[in-house]
């Protein structure tokens, strides 16, 4: 772990320190060479770290959760790939390209360094230690792909005259533009290259709005719009609460609102009842309450791993019916062991000053009849 930790930072700290003394000196700290191993190291060791180790692969509301929606990140991937392959061509290409293709290697780079802020705000606060440094270096190579392209011949005005294509004469002028025309128009070209990329993608089962989709369709990140998916999940809970939840009402018969933990969640019969039984079991068999319990929330976590399948109504609706002889069970332990076994059906779930209020009504009562 200090290894991978060391190769993670090392590369970070060495491109802000670079990027600072460019700020003032406009020209890049390090040699030829080593700037070559640090943008190759940032461009293609952080993102692949990153989608190797760090990113999920299912979205789970209880634990670390996919970054992109896992059906539709391919089209992220995809479109990283072809920046990073951008990049790498700027970083250790020897000679100067046909205009057409310097304006296009360009547009794709600027693609990539959009894409990338994009990237960081579904991130968040983390990414400042992995997509900062990558836009510095897609910074870097857009402005050496300008200098390199103005240094050399091919920038003199003389070659445009022997530019016998329309097409390689726009893009020549499109490169002698001032940066502040030039960037915006790359971007405008960009467009048709991701339009290009994600039709390409159709044809692998991907979605016209993949792209969309791979930041929304996710939970708890910064375009995040399934976020609701987890508001009645209570992890390493009673997973009866999902199908309370989302099953189909007249299916599932919710009762009432009832709080766990602190969260709103909502109860249905079958709900109270299998608690009210647990709670006759923990009262009177404090160590057989704890095998079931343990065992019991292995169950509960498969549940929340794939609780987007526990979300459609009709698995809910199957799991309460699966879920009837066990409830059937429940209630005649508890008529048969308890003194008033719907007095304890009705208590699951309220909140703590409500039980303690019936608590003190039962002992007041209890001192009555006694």
């Amino acid at each position: 772990m200090p290894i991978l930790l060391f190769l993670l930072i090392a590369p970070v700290l060495a491109i802000g320190v670079e990027f600072l003394v460019y700020l003032f000196t406009n020209k890049r700290l390090y040699s030829k060479t080593i700037c070559k191993v640090l943008d190759t190291l940032i461009i293609v060791g952080l993102p692949f770290l990153y989608l190797a180790v760090f990113d999920e692969s299912t979205n789970n509301c209880c634990t670390e959760s996919a970054v992109f929606s896992p059906e539709h990140k391919p089209t992220i991937y995809v479109l990283i790939a072809v920046a990073v392959l951008a990049c790498l061509y700027s970083i250790f290409k020897t000679k100067i390209l046909s205009p057409v293709l310097e304006v296009f290697i360009n547009a794709t780079l600027l693609l990539g360094f959009v894409l990338n802020i994009f990237v960081a705000i579904q991130v968040g606060e983390i990414a400042i230690i992995g997509n900062l440094p990558i836009s510095i270096v897609f910074i870097f190579q857009l402005l050496s792909n300008q200098s390199q392209f103005l240094d050399s011949n091919f920038s003199q005005s003389t070659e445009v005259e022997k530019l016998s294509n329309p097409l390689e004469k726009t893009a020549w002028k499109i490169l002698h533009l001032e940066p502040i025309l030039k960037y915006p128009v790359f971007l405008i070209l960009a467009l048709p290259i991701f339009i290009t990329i994600i039709s390409f993608l159709l044809l692998f089962g991907q979605k016209p709005d993949s792209i969309i989709r791979a930041f929304t369709d996710t939970y708890k990140h910064g375009f995040s719009e399934l976020n609701y998916m987890c508001d009645n999940v209570s992890c390493g809970g009673h997973f009866l609460c999902s199908v309370a939840a989302n099953g189909h009402s007249e299916v599932v018969k919710p009762v009432r609102y009832g709080e766990r933990g602190g969260n709103k969640i909502i109860c249905n019969r079958q709900l109270l009842v299998a608690n009210a039984f647990e709670e006759l079991i923990e009262e009177n068999f404090p160590k057989l309450h704890h095998l079931i319990r343990r065992n019991y929330n292995k169950v509960g976590d498969v549940v929340h791993k794939y609780y987007g399948i526990f979300n459609n109504k009709f698995v809910a609706d199957s799991v309460y019916f699966l879920m009837k002889p066990l409830e059937f069970i429940f209630i005649i332990t508890l008529y048969t062991f308890d003194r008033k076994p719907e007095n304890r059906i009705a208590k699951q779930y309220l909140n703590r000053m409500d039980r303690e209020k019936i608590k003190r009504v039962e002992s007041e009562i209890l001192k009555i009849e006694n």
